[in-house]
This record gives C-alpha cells, sequence and structure tokens, in this order.
C-alpha cells in the first residue's frame, strides 16, 4: 500500500514545490543574501559589496528566489529594492514542519 503522501495530488505538487524551495535556499549565497534582507530592503548595489560576492552574481541568485517568489521587488528611478516575502517564507515552514512531524 502507497503512503498517502506518495498518492495524493495536491500533496504530491507541494512536496514537489517543497523539494524545489530547499533547493533553492540550499545554496550558501543565497542563504547570505537573505540573511542580509531579513530585516530591510535593499538594492543590488547595497547587497554585492557588502557579502563581497560579485554584482552579477547576486543579481543572477536575486533573480532565482525572485521568480519563485521568495522575494519581492520594488522598483524606484532606475533601482530594484529586494525584499524577503514573508508570506512565502511561513508557508514553506509550515509545509517542512508538516512533513517533518510525521518522522517524529
Amino acid at each position: 500500500m502507497k503512503a498517502k503522501c506518495c498518492t495524493n495530488k495536491k500533496l504530491t505538487a507541494e512536496y514537489a514545490n517543497l523539494a524545489k524551495f530547499l533547493r533553492i535556499i540550499g545554496d550558501d549565497n543565497r542563504l547570505k543574501i537573505l540573511c542580509f534582507l531579513k530585516n530591510e530592503e535593499k538594492c543590488v548595489c547595497e547587497i554585492f559589496p557588502s557579502l563581497d560576492m560579485a554584482q552579477n552574481l547576486v543579481s543572477s541568485h536575486l533573480k532565482i528566489m525572485l521568480d519563485f517568489g521568495l522575494l519581492k521587488a520594488r522598483q524606484e528611478w532606475k533601482r530594484n529594492y529586494y525584499s524577503v516575502n514573508r508570506p512565502i517564507f511561513k508557508k514553506y515552514n509550515s509545509l517542512l514542519t508538516n512533513f517533518l512531524k510525521k518522522y517524529e
């Protein structure tokens, strides 16, 4: 008999998204960026020097997280300001917590 999580299409899709979330935040540089954005929004021009990373590398990581919905962007004149999308983090925190509780 298959486990419920393997046969329920909704759960399977949620777990696939959870796996993608974990792959995205599993990168050291992305974790540094997320930590840097934890309390306030920043533009790329503030992020890359503070984290000692190349500007194009930071931009690449920001795009990946933005496309997934982990970040929000606000444009002001020619600059984009990035911030953490807290509701998305709450969603994946809940999914991960519920998944791990099944193994206690």
